[in-house]
C-alpha cells in the first residue's frame, strides 16, 4: 500500500467519497461544507471538532498528493476526491469496495453486518455473506485486514490499510488487559467491602 494517510486525511477524504453518492447535487464540496461533513456527530468515530484551517491544511496535503482536486471557477473554492477510479489513477475500485472503503475511512473498524447496514447509501449488497466476499477480495489486494475477533463476538472486525498497518497484536492484547484490569478491580472492590463491614461492627451499627 503506498498510501499512509492521517486521521484527518481519511475523514477529508470519507467525506467526499460519502457526499458524492448521498447528495451529488451538493458535490464538490465548499471548505465549510466539508468541515461540517468531518465534524458531523452521526455516522462519525471518533467525532471530531475541526476548525477549517485545520481542513485547508488537510486539503493542502492531500492536493500535493493528488488525492483532491480544486475547483476555482465559482465564487467559493470546491473540492472533489481524486482518491480511486480516476482516469490515470492506479486505485480502480468497484461501488461495493469504494463504500467499504468510505465507511471505513468514516466509522473505524467495522464487522460485515455493519458493514452491509451502514453502505446502504453508497453500495448495494445482496447480504452479509457478499460483504464478506467483496472484503476477502479487498483482504488479497492489500487494501483491509481482517482483525481477531473479540470475545463474546459473532464477527470479526476489518479496518482499512490506507493508513499503514494495524498491528493486530495488540489489539488481541487490549482485550486481555481489559480482563485483567476488570478483575483487579473486582478484587479491589471486595476488600473495601470488607473494610467497611469491619469498620461498620466497630462502630456498632
Amino acid at each position: 500500500m503506498d498510501m499512509s494517510l492521517s486521521l484527518n486525511e481519511t475523514r477529508v477524504i470519507g467525506c467526499l467519497l460519502e457526499k458524492e453518492s448521498t447528495t451529488p447535487d451538493q458535490y464538490p464540496l465548499s471548505l465549510n461544507a466539508l468541515t461540517n461533513a468531518c465534524n458531523q456527530k452521526s455516522n462519525r468515530e471518533p467525532v471530531l471538532s475541526l476548525a477549517e484551517s485545520e481542513v485547508k491544511a488537510t486539503l493542502d496535503a492531500l492536493l500535493k498528493e493528488r488525492l483532491v482536486s480544486e475547483d476555482t471557477g465559482a465564487r467559493v473554492s470546491k473540492y472533489r476526491h481524486r482518491f480511486c477510479n480516476t482516469e490515470f489513477g492506479s486505485l480502480q475500485l468497484t461501488d461495493q469496495e469504494r463504500g467499504i472503503a468510505c465507511v471505513l475511512f468514516l466509522r473505524g473498524a467495522q464487522t460485515p453486518g455493519e458493514l452491509r447496514g451502514r453502505t446502504g447509501r453508497l453500495a448495494e449488497f445482496a447480504d452479509v455473506r457478499e460483504v464478506e466476499g467483496v472484503l476477502q477480495h479487498m483482504v488479497e489486494r492489500g487494501l483491509v485486514v481482517q482483525l481477531p475477533r473479540e470475545a463474546g463476538k459473532r464477527e470479526s472486525r476489518y479496518a482499512h490499510l490506507f493508513s499503514g498497518e494495524v498491528s493486530i497484536v495488540n489489539q488481541a492484547d487490549l482485550v486481555a488487559d481489559d480482563k485483567a484490569r476488570i478483575r483487579e478491580l473486582e478484587h479491589e472492590v471486595m476488600i473495601l467491602r470488607a473494610e467497611v463491614e469491619r469498620l461498620n461492627r466497630e462502630l456498632g451499627r
